[in-house]
């Protein structure tokens, strides 16, 4: 079991947040496979933000709650998009570096302490260590979704990445908190690091089926929408200002 953690102790060295809603089915074997990849490697918390579910999600994490110590759940009163749980779980974490991944089991955990020694590696100069799918388990519509919403994002952001909506994730939780909130944040995550000025290293990580249930969070599929947020990110790339040197005179 990992060592317990006290709200008004040392933080843990890693957040693990898990965005989910209506997960109830795979929120224990999911958790046990976070704990699987980690138990032994860092002190870390797991923050699942429970974003409006109806199903029996928010009675099963607190069971499992009795069991882990190290398990926190955060819910919001009704549902508010996945990427309102990823801030909600990022400002609730105690971790200097934060790993993320999607609720429904797609995302193999095993893949998490990868991507943290990527990060690490990086030093301070690096500010995300994302995960870039292969082998995709999706349906061969939103797979060709995927790959032109990528592709289209690509070619006017030019992030050099070619999988932006994979949901493992590690970074630096101070990078995180200092970027521009908006609803789809977390589909252009390497395009807003790099425009704070931080290196992007790249995992690949092997897709895998859900484990139960149905999506939940949609593709980069409502296209206007896509389309509307890849222009404000554009917008925001092109206005960014260096950043003064500032100092103290005493």
């Amino acid at each position: 079991m990992p060592e317990t953690l006290s709200q008004s102790g040392p933080p843990p060295a890693v957040s693990i947040v898990v965005p989910v809603r209506n997960e109830a089915d795979n929120v224990a074997p999911l958790i046990a496979e976070i704990a699987a990849a980690l138990d032994g490697r860092w002190i870390y918390e797991i923050v699942y933000v429970d974003d409006g579910s109806t199903d029996a999600t928010p009675q099963r994490l607190a069971a499992l709650r009795a069991e882990r110590p190290n398990l926190r759940q955060i819910r919001h009163a009704a549902s508010c998009g996945q990427s309102a749980a990823v801030r909600t779980g990022v400002r609730a974490s105690r971790g200097a570096l934060v790993a993320t991944l999607d609720g429904d089991g797609q995302n193999n955990p095993a893949f998490i302490p990868e991507l943290i020694f990527a990060l690490e590696q990086g030093g301070a100069r690096v500010g995300l260590a994302a995960g870039q799918r292969v082998g995709r388990k999706d349906t061969g519509f939103k797979r060709l979704q995927s790959r032109v919403a990528n592709k289209v994002r690509n070619a006017i952001l030019r992030d050099g990445t070619r999988d932006s909506g994979c949901g493992l994730k590690a970074f630096r939780r101070d990078v995180f908190l200092s970027l521009p909130y908006f609803d789809g944040l977390h589909r252009f995550l390497p395009a807003l690091v790099r425009r704070e000025g931080f290196g992007i290293v790249y995992v690949d990580v092997a897709d895998r089926p859900r484990l139960s249930g149905k999506s939940n969070y949609g593709f980069f599929d409502r296209l206007w929408v896509g389309l509307m947020d890849l222009a404000g990110v554009w917008w925001l790339i092109r206005r960014k200002k260096a950043t003064p040197v500032a100092t103290e005179v005493n």
